[in-house]
């Protein structure tokens, strides 16, 4: 490798694109690697990006913005226009990169990385994607051709890609791993006395998983305290009184002391919800989105950690307030089991896996 490390990181569209990238920037950044970002104008990668160099005081990513369609697998007017966007964006990512001439590009997915792989390819610059999911996003599929490598949080994957997939974990924030129980007690305002279940339902919530936990109350506030992470907007203010439950919109900078006081774990089931429930082996009831309201990724991705045994399944079709109240008590007598389990898989954090494939490609 030459003497001056420099790499290219993209992805966006959702934060699900931008966390493992989070991950890694601290070791590169450690490592003495040129850190740039591609995205685009008006994504969340943009304001995650951001917030790093924020957080940091100084610019540690740089940003630059190139424009974008969204790939989609339904009609829509504007699958007419944004194959022009994307032929746009992959002259400006292709400028880009050939002004930038990084030693490699390392791409989550989502549609913003499609015109920066095509830029890379087009300069010769080596590309490592990762894909989260089960079944490859369509992004991914589409540049998967032009990678010297696709890391993958499934074994399942790396065996529908072929030869060039490696399964390596996802890249998981080593704050995560650093929470204070006590502290997330002392944060939820819980004594400690009761087992504590936290539901998450990702960035913008789960609204029929939400309802039938509010209603499964009455059955699950006397044995548990409950921390619900419900999504903006979806508090209720009904509720705020209610003993051993507490309704949080967004958890942010508390999150790994919430986690260090969690002792089960309500949850949907994206890669990289499922990815921190694995690195933190939290026991956890997943409640996938229904095939419908989604590809379907979900539903696989609970079905193979319920085949690995690290997770119980509630399928959406099946929630009601009773039919969770019996899940979660099943799930808390089960949990030293899948505990257990997890405790046993050898890639639970990717980070290690994910810049050993980055160093191997780079030039």
């Amino acid at each position: 490798m030459d003497k001056e490390k420099k790499i290219v990181l993209t992805g966006g569209g959702t934060a699900g694109h931008v966390t493992p990238h989070l991950a890694i920037i601290p070791h590169l950044r450690k490592d003495g690697w040129e850190i740039h970002y591609i995205g685009t104008e008006d994504g969340i990668e943009h304001r995650l990006i951001e917030d790093v160099n924020k957080d940091a005081g100084e610019t540690v990513v740089t940003y630059h913005s190139v424009p974008s369609g969204k790939l989609r697998r339904y009609f829509d007017v504007k699958n007419f226009t944004d194959p022009f966007r994307v032929m746009k964006g992959v002259g400006k990512a292709g400028s880009l990169v050939g002004k930038l001439r990084p030693s490699v590009v390392f791409s989550k997915g989502g549609f913003v990385s499609v015109p920066v792989v095509y830029g890379a390819f087009m300069h010769g610059v080596p590309v490592v994607l990762h894909e989260s999911d089960i079944t490859p996003g369509l992004a991914n599929k589409i540049t998967a051709p032009f990678a010297k490598a696709v890391c993958t949080t499934f074994p399942e994957a790396a065996e529908a890609v072929g030869a060039k997939g490696v399964t390596t974990g996802s890249p998981i924030r080593e704050s995560l791993f650093k929470g204070s129980r006590p502290k997330g007690l002392a944060f939820a305002g819980f004594d400690g006395r009761k087992p504590v279940l936290l539901m998450m339902g990702g960035s913008s919530g789960a609204q029929s998983v939400n309802k039938a936990l509010r209603d499964a109350l009455p059955a699950l506030a006397p044995k548990y305290d409950i921390l619900h992470i419900c999504g903006k907007g979806n508090t209720d203010s009904a509720l705020s009184k209610t003993v051993g439950y507490r309704q949080f919109e967004y958890v942010d900078k508390q999150l790994p002391d919430v986690f260090a006081a969690t002792d089960i774990m309500l949850s949907r089931s994206g890669s990289n919800a499922l990815s921190e429930i694995l690195a933190l082996r939290v026991p956890a009831l997943l409640v996938p989105y229904p095939k419908g309201a989604s590809r379907g990724d979900q539903i696989l991705n609970a079905q193979s950690f319920m085949r690995r045994g690290f997770s119980q399944i509630l399928y959406q079709e099946d929630l009601s307030a009773e039919t969770l109240a019996r899940s979660i008590d099943t799930l808390y007598a089960d949990r030293a089991r899948l505990r257990s389990a997890m405790e046993r898989e050898p890639a639970s954090n990717g980070i290690e896996g994910v810049l050993a494939q980055i160093y191997k490609y780079a030039k």
